[in-house]
């Protein structure tokens, strides 16, 4: 008897359902050293972990099977290896990681919607990690763009200081911004989109230079910006980040992860931002930044498949409250005609979804959904809009020889409705007709590695937009390697936008212009090529420089440029009857020494016209000459590092109001400059930080916003035209606008913050 108990007793224990699973343990150093913060993922189980002061990791709970290590850190080659994982074995592992040159070898997914090292990727991609942003931390990645070469903040508003991001000297609208591959923030809600994305939550960053519309659709025009998010399982257990500066704002990120039963982790973060403290420095009677209360609420879940098949779902809260205006505004004068002020109530929330079909192909289906709604009045001008915007792809990735293949098929819905004229009935403007659109489409993409050195891309994309129509997109890409430190890279591809005024132009809200629109505006057509080159050189004594340099050409067709010329007090839009480029070249310097010290220098000249009748135009607040610069220098054995951050911009056009407006036309050089002393406490798992952000206290004349004592022109006399009159009260013809804006109004300030992680 009590040997057959036995025998039971060990048959049970060798069963599956109670042997123990095993556990991965490592250890990663580079130069001997070991290195902190280095992001493991086993890629078949979906799961991470990231290493401690020591480079040691742990990861339990694993399934029995093969695995696939994947080591990434900023600076160093991204390496992989293989396991065997076992029920009762543990395993340990131990790697010495390479360093590369400051932008590193990261696995990035935009350039062709599928995961590939940007060595190998036939398209340029741009990576930048938080420790980048980091280096001049802000309260939002709308903010932290400023160091990017080529990609600009730019500020649309004096008073209520909203923006959109310029890359390559196109406006915002021609910018597409994703959150892990989805197209959620765009039109009315590309102004707010960018801000309140925590930073806890950031794993990278993802920049796309040029047309990518074959893969993303309608308004990948001039480039996109792609958040790609941490995964649950390899984020840190809890993460602090505070700062707040001598003007009283505050900003702070909450992050964390937790478990749920065996098979989910869960990410949450929430970003807060307050800045109640109205400053006047120039004297001009209205706030120089905006009175802003934000708080986003960040979640994502991963949940633990069989066979490591993804599966993620993320949804996003985020509340805004901001007003700007005369000092003396209060809620009780919103919408009044007594004192002037431009006050923004926004709420939204998305919701994004990866699942990966149960089939033997790789099928991946991902959906994503969002409502942003805005609640405004710009002096006593109304503004409430609602938009919503639903998206579905199903992508297919097959693996046959030397061709990747990527296809699929993408439906897009956008819901609209303002209290404008852009969604009033044709017959009667006082009837409401929101409007609503359907873009279904489908792409396909062939990666093909002709040879060890050489790789070609080519691509097609057809939607059928359902108030346009048909809008077919091409794609071609070609990669020549001749060795490793050489890299050739040409691109070329159409792409396509279709336009809606009042959800991206914020100067048609101001309510100190009238909007005349002379035509039914047809889609933007753009045609793309560029070219690019990468040089690596490895010097003595570890000494590495790193150049990327590219070179672009792009033509559009039918572009809508806003005229804000031939009336001081109108903004007028058509479609243009001629043509529109932006042409340039950029390029980027990495510098690493032995020491630690690491240097970024980048460069661009960029040069954007619309010809008309044979006419040659600069658009409005487009720079020629942009630079940026990054300078790291850790003091050895101390933990203390020194980061000096800029930026230098060239002269912009600037919308003056007419021929005596007493304003330059054109902006002065100015440059945005940062310092920050970092403290590292990496056995008590803490940083503190403190700067001097705006070295040079630049800020734009006082002048800025044309006529801020009469806001509402009571004393301005205009013609039977709408023409404004010179009166002696005002003999330049002005009225009050704030549009003429091209940098920030914010001065010098020093500022101080302190971060709290827990692996």
């Amino acid at each position: 008897m009590k040997r057959n108990i036995l025998l039971i007793l060990l048959f049970i224990a060798s069963t599956p359902a109670f042997a123990q699973l095993s556990s991965l343990t490592g250890e990663i150093s580079a130069n001997g050293d070991p290195i902190e913060f280095v992001n493991i993922y086993l890629v078949e189980a979906d799961k991470g972990a990231v290493s401690d002061s020591l480079g040691f990791f742990e990861i339990s709970r694993l399934q029995p099977g093969e695995y696939t290590i994947r080591f990434s850190y900023i600076g160093f080659r991204t390496q992989e290896q293989k396991i065997t994982a076992e029920y009762g074995r543990d395993i340990h592992v131990e790697i010495e990681l390479i360093p590369l040159d400051i932008r590193g070898d990261e696995i990035v997914v935009t350039g062709t919607l599928k995961e590939i090292s940007r060595s190998k990727s036939p398209v340029p991609v741009e990576v930048f990690s938080p420790a980048y942003f980091e280096m001049n931390p802000t309260p939002s990645l709308y903010d932290a763009m400023q160091n990017v070469n080529g990609v600009r903040p730019q500020l649309n508003c004096s008073v209520c200081n909203t923006g959109d991001i310029h890359i390559n000297g196109l406006e915002g609208p021609y910018t597409m911004v994703l959150i892990d591959g989805m197209p959620i923030v765009s039109g009315l809600s590309t102004v707010y989109g960018l801000s309140g994305i925590p930073n806890s939550m950031i794993e990278r960053v993802e920049i796309v230079k040029g047309p990518a519309s074959t893969l993303y659709g309608s308004e990948a025009v001039g480039g996109l910006i792609n958040v790609i998010t941490k995964k649950p399982s390899a984020a840190p257990t809890f993460l602090i980040d505070g700062m707040s500066s001598n003007w009283l704002d505050l900003n702070l990120d909450l992050g964390g992860k937790f478990s749920v039963g065996k098979r989910a982790d869960v990410l949450t973060g929430v970003n807060l931002f307050n800045y109640t403290n109205p400053i006047d420095n120039n004297n001009d009677g209205f706030t120089d930044v905006t009175i802003q209360e934000r708080i986003s609420v960040f979640q994502k879940w991963s949940i633990q498949r069989d066979e490591g098949r993804l599966f993620t779902l993320a949804g996003r809260y985020l509340y805004e409250d901001r007003w700007g205006g005369e000092l003396d505004w209060n809620r009780d004068f919103r919408g009044s005609t007594e004192v002037y002020g431009e006050s923004i109530l926004t709420e939204r929330w998305e919701l994004i979804g990866n699942y990966q079909l149960p089939t033997t192909e790789k099928l991946l289906l991902s959906v994503s959904y969002n409502n942003h709604y805005q609640d405004s009045f710009y002096g006593d001008m109304e503004y409430v809009a609602d938009q919503r915007i639903g998206f579905a792809q199903l992508t297919w990735d097959k693996e046959i020889g030397v061709h990747s293949f990527v296809a699929g098929t993408a439906l897009r819905y956008t819901y609209y409705d303002d209290n404008t004229p852009a969604t009033a009935a044709s017959s009667n403007i006082n009837i409401n007709n929101a409007d609503e659109v359907w873009l279904p489409g489908v792409f396909v993409q062939n990666d093909i590695s002709l040879s060890e050195k050489q790789q070609l891309l080519i691509g097609m994309r057809y939607d059928h937009n359902s108030r346009h129509g048909d809008i077919w997109t091409p794609r071609f890409a070609y990669k020549w390697s001749p060795n490793q430190k050489n890299t050739f890279r040409f691109n070329a591809g159409t792409g396509f936008r279709i336009v809606n005024l009042f959800t991206e132009d914020h100067a048609v809200l101001t309510g100190a212009r009238e909007v005349v629109i002379t035509e039914e505006l047809s889609p933007e057509r753009s045609f793309n090529a560029n070219l690019n080159y990468e040089h690596k050189i490895f010097a003595d004594e570890g000494r590495y420089i790193g150049i990327d340099a590219t070179a672009w050409y792009t033509y559009f067709d039918n572009q809508i440029v806003p005229d804000y010329e031939t009336n001081s007090n109108q903004i007028i839009y058509d479609n243009l009857d001629g043509f529109g480029v932006t042409r340039g070249a950029s390029v980027n310097l990495d510098f690493e020494f032995p020491d630690g010290i690491k240097l970024m220098l980048g460069g661009s000249f960029i040069d954007v016209f619309a010809e008309e009748d044979n006419v040659r135009t600069r658009p409005i607040l487009s720079e020629r000459w942009t630079g940026t610069w990054a300078l790291g220098i850790p003091l050895k054995n101390t933990g203390i590092k020194i980061d000096y951050t800029g930026n230098l911009y060239g002269p912009m056009r600037l919308p003056v109001l007419n021929e005596l407006d007493p304003r330059p036309a054109d902006s002065p050089w100015w440059s945005l400059q940062n310092i920050q002393i970092t403290w590292d406490q990496p056995s008590r798992n803490y940083q503190i930080y403190a700067g001097v952000k705006n070295l040079l206290n630049f800020t734009p004349p006082s002048n800025s916003i044309a006529r801020a004592f009469d806001p509402f022109d009571q004393n301005v006399s205009f013609d039977a035209n709408g023409n404004v009159l010179p009166t002696p009260g005002n003999p330049n013809a002005l009225t009050f606008d704030p549009s003429y804006v091209y940098a920030p109004n914010q001065g010098i300030r020093g500022f101080i913050g302190i971060r709290y992680l827990i692996n």
